[in-house]
């Protein structure tokens, strides 16, 4: 069974961090795109990554007019590997692009309107059966490019419930922790779109693999963070 605080509770904490992270960082106004397909792409290109070199990669298909389905399935799968090259994994990733595009022609006909319009569950079962996308990224799709209301969970997620005591470690997959958020928190789109958001801008600055808690916004409330001021005060004492 999965441990995690009572529903009430949750609620309010996750109310709490959002607000707390909103005031800290004002709105980051996510995902930086022209167009949904874009984010399509983004979505597929940050994987395993950090966002500066997925911009290079944009940047790279923008320069040749390749941020279309039509013009990303013209290119040779070398060229486009070559074009996406600074966001690493390039062969990968090119083969990926050339699946989304596929899906999406033989599908939708290149309607993202249309796919839009499909139900959630609908839409994340095929997206998922698209070679190279998993949960995060259908699910980066999902809110970011589509507008549905579903949470995104990724490394900066589950160690900010575990840290916080939302969630035992042994707990915190990528379902349960989505379960934390969308069963706690009002089905709306662009809070999920922003407390997404916030949290990745607060693993950058704060909650990292080791954690600068200095400053941190949800320091009162983190017993990780706190035990290991204690720590450190010891130590220096």
């Amino acid at each position: 069974m999965t441990r995690s605080i009572p529903r009430t509770a949750a609620n309010e904490r996750l109310l709490d961090i959002y607000s707390k992270l909103l005031a800290s960082y004002g709105p980051q106004s996510w995902w930086p795109a022209q167009s949904p397909f874009e984010v399509m792409i983004g979505a597929v290109l940050v994987q395993s990554t950090a966002w500066s070199n997925v911009e290079k990669a944009i940047a790279n298909l923008a320069a040749v007019e390749a941020l279309t389905p039509e013009a990303i399935r013209r290119l040779e799968t070398a060229e486009l590997a070559r074009l996406v090259y600074p966001s690493g994994y390039y062969n990968a990733k090119a083969r990926k692009l050339k699946a989304l595009v596929r899906y999406l022609d033989e599908r939708y006909s290149d309607d993202v309107g249309a796919m839009s319009r499909r139900d959630t569950a609908s839409l994340r079962r095929e997206l998922l059966a698209v070679h190279g996308i998993g949960e995060e990224t259908a699910d980066d799709i999902l809110l970011y490019a589509l507008g549905h209301p579903i949470f995104v969970v990724d490394a900066y997620t589950r160690r900010l419930v575990v840290r916080l005591g939302l969630m035992h470690e042994s707990d915190a997959s990528y379902s349960a922790c989505q379960t934390l958020f969308m069963d706690n928190l009002k089905p709306d789109a662009t809070m999920f779109n922003e407390c997404h958001a916030l949290i990745v801008r607060h693993g950058v600055e704060h909650c990292r693999k080791r954690p600068s808690c200095e400053g941190c916004a949800l320091l009162e409330m983190c017993p990780a963070g706190t035990a290991a001021e204690a720590q450190e005060v010891t130590s220096s004492s």
